[in-house]
């Protein structure tokens, strides 16, 4: 049992740390700004 539980803290730490690198900063696919698009409505739809 303290070898299972050994195992698993050991896994959680290594999994936790970045043993796979350094991290990457993804790449902007768009121009930096603001860009917003779509459609809103409001209101009230009432039948007779």
């Amino acid at each position: 049992m303290t070898k299972l539980a050994f195992a698993v803290i050991a896994a959680l730490l290594v999994a936790g740390c970045g043993v796979d690198g350094a991290p990457i900063r993804p790449q902007a696919k768009t121009e930096p700004g603001l860009s917003v698009s779509g459609e809103a409505r409001i209101g009230v739809v009432t039948s007779l």
